[in-house]
């Protein structure tokens, strides 16, 4: 039963993930729509307006990123090669980090999730930005690349997505999910994980 209780614990994260990100957009795109309306109308002009088209847009973006990366991922469900590249450029549209979505077929959704969180966990080892890449190798592993000014990484906490949250040696925070979840989505189809640094270069890969 102990064997179990990871994987069930995830599935539960899963489904709620799901179910936040599904109930938070409807309102955004109401808002979305809402300042569509009054561009069209001219009733409001200026960059108070500005300000809020803005912060709907990053959060539509946001919400749409962590579906895939945090919700439900069934072995059936598939996600298309427009999808995954224009919900990634989005996150990342006014960052200091470029990214490279460069797979050009369709594919289960399992896999799309198992990228964004490797995404977000390389997020932290870049303060300064940089420019990330993102492939598929012939054998379906994923190949992340990472290039910038600054590498820096807490071994400590990357470790977890060898080990477990155990090897952290301390609570994870809110903002160090992505690294128990990554390890989870990859136990559950059968992958492991490796990453190799310096100062400037990052690989983080699926085996």
């Amino acid at each position: 039963m102990d064997d179990m209780m990871p994987r069930e614990r995830q599935s539960l994260a899963d489904l709620i993930g799901s179910r936040l990100c599904h109930d938070l957009s409807n309102p955004l795109g109401a808002i979305g729509n809402g300042v569509e309306l009054l561009d069209l109308t001219g009733a409001a002009q200026g960059p108070e307006l500005d300000l809020v088209r803005d912060a709907v847009a990053d959060a539509l973006a946001r919400v749409r990123f962590f579906r895939l990366a945090f919700g439900h991922a069934g072995p059936d469900h598939m996600t298309s090669v427009r999808e995954a590249q224009t919900t990634l450029e989005g996150l990342y549209r006014a960052s200091r980090i470029a990214v490279d979505w460069k797979p050009r077929d369709d594919m289960p959704r399992r896999q799309v999730k198992l990228a964004y969180l490797m995404m977000l966990c390389a997020e932290t080892a870049l303060p300064m930005g940089g420019a990330v890449t993102l492939s598929m190798e012939p054998g379906g592993q994923w190949s992340l690349s990472a290039r910038a000014d600054r590498i820096a990484v807490e071994e400590a906490l990357w470790s977890v997505l060898r080990f477990g949250p155990g090897a952290v040696g301390r609570p994870l925070r809110p903002s160090e999910v992505q690294f128990l979840a990554l390890h989870d989505a990859a136990e559950a189809v059968a992958r492991t994980l490796n990453y190799v640094h310096d100062d400037r270069n990052l690989r983080l890969t699926t085996a």
